[in-house]
């Protein structure tokens, strides 16, 4: 069970509130390399699109010239031409939509949308999982769906997680797919709606006799300075019988290589870690920043691995108690539980969104919030960092126990004039918060509510 599940599960036995729902996570961002102009651009008109996935659905939002738009379409395993069965399968709860991840896999102007549904039921394998690809078309997504290829096995989970980049560095839209228990797939462009794909490589991790990895999150950008986008494997590992959390650097390249295995919390176990990649420091290599949600009894911290010229190099870890953060860290925090990277003030740098959902907030428990810390020529920092609860003001509403405000955060130029907004949310039954950004950071001006659900980015 991840950790979003097991959150959603607490709030359902301790308050009357409705939840509308489990998992629910936005396509990542993904540089385009194919001809569609954005690679979540899934109609052609030139904005870009928002998907985000729920346990069992796919809702999309067209974009207009300033931002979202008010054109929306939810698709099911119920939905005309979506292979598979919605409901529940074989005794697992329905996952169609619990992992997405765009881009113009068939290189005709159209961005598309890979939708992971682990719990599918494949034939008689129960839990063998899927992964669908909706195809984009100038009408938008919906009108042709085709699962990709795969020898599937009961109980394996294929399309726990999934990432999308040009792995070869040969132009062509890749994507990576992880199992629930030991293999990524790494399907190489180009794709077709008949269901062909290019070369597929699998990928196993094999640190040592003593230590195990089983993948549940997959972070793709570019570390390395070549042109090829690399791919982090985030998961739980278990070395000399014990729980860990371990990122594993795979390097992109006409062949995709293993690398350095970083083992970043040696005594717990996280099933739904969030990670993103950026050059927070600018220095030509990309970041990985990860969320350590059990650190310290559960306040959380983020750890970043600094990316170097053959993958990562050395680490550093930021919490609560780092200079400069606002809020103290307590324990169930979930400091770290959902992460997003965009320049907030136009200074050039990355800064991170960290999501803060079980932060109590006064008296109110469960209530949740955000921070934004600093990229800089050191890195990330806690100086100058800011944070935003529905107790900050200008930002609409009370702080409501259970909301979880932080439980997903997105930065992303939503208006389009050159900085990352940010878009928080938590519990689905609470409307999400949109806070502009300018040249000195997020704002609470202009503040309002809004019923586009950030996600869970990679």
């Amino acid at each position: 069970m991840d950790k979003s599940t097991t959150l959603r599960l607490l709030v359902a036995t301790a308050t009357a509130a409705s939840l509308t729902g489990g998992l629910v996570v936005l396509a990542a961002e993904t540089a385009a390399a194919t001809p569609a102009k954005y690679a979540d651009d899934f109609n052609g008109d030139g904005y870009r699109d928002y998907a985000t996935g729920d346990s069992g659905s796919v809702t999309v939002t067209y974009g207009t010239a300033t931002g979202p738009g008010t054109t929306t379409k939810t698709f099911t395993q119920n939905s005309a031409g979506i292979p598979g069965t919605a409901g529940d399968a074989g005794g697992y709860a329905d996952s169609f939509g619990s992992d997405l991840a765009n881009a113009d896999f068939n290189r005709d102007g159209y961005a598309d949308l890979a939708v992971g549904d682990r719990s599918e039921k494949v034939g008689s394998k129960a839990g063998a999982g899927a992964v669908t690809i909706l195809w984009g078309a100038k009408s938008g997504l919906g009108t042709k769906a085709t699962r990709i290829p795969v020898a599937h096995k009961a109980h394996y989970g294929f399309g726990t997680a999934l990432a999308t980049g040009d792995f070869n560095g040969d132009g062509k839209a890749d994507l990576a797919v992880a199992d629930g228990v030991s293999t990524v797939y790494v399907y190489r462009g180009g794709f077709s709606k008949s269901g062909t794909t290019g070369k597929v490589t699998k990928h196993v991790p094999s640190p040592g006799a003593d230590h195990t990895l089983e993948p549940t999150g997959l972070v793709a950008g570019k570390v390395t300075k070549d042109k090829a986008t690399d791919l982090y494997v985030l998961g739980q590992g278990y070395k000399n019988d014990k729980t860990t959390q371990v990122a594993w650097f795979l390097r992109g390249g006409s062949t995709v290589k293993s690398g350095t295995f970083t083992t970043y919390d040696a005594s717990a176990a996280d099933y739904s870690p969030a990670g993103v990649i950026a050059d927070f420091d600018k220095n030509g290599y990309g970041d990985l920043a990860v969320g350590d949600t059990p650190y310290n009894k559960g306040a959380g911290s983020v750890v970043v691995l600094r990316g170097g010229a053959s993958g990562p190099t050395t680490s550093y870890r930021l919490s609560q108690s780092s200079a400069g953060v606002a809020t103290a860290a307590t324990k169930h925090d979930g400091f770290g539980s959902a992460l997003s990277a965009g320049d907030t003030n136009r200074d050039g740098y990355p800064d991170l969104a960290v999501g803060v959902p079980e932060e109590k907030i006064g008296s109110v428990t469960y209530a949740g919030g955000v921070h934004v810390l600093r990229g800089g020529k050191h890195g990330l920092t806690g100086a100058g960092s800011q944070w935003f609860s529905r107790a900050t003001q200008n930002v609409p509403g009370n702080p409501a126990q259970y909301e979880m405000l932080g439980l997903s955060v997105r930065l992303r130029d939503l208006d389009r004039d050159g900085d990352a907004d940010l878009l928080m949310g938590g519990q689905t039954s609470y409307p999400s918060i949109l806070l502009r950004s300018g040249p000195t950071g997020v704002t609470t001006e202009g503040a309002t509510e809004t019923s586009l659900y950030p996600g869970f980015p990679q």
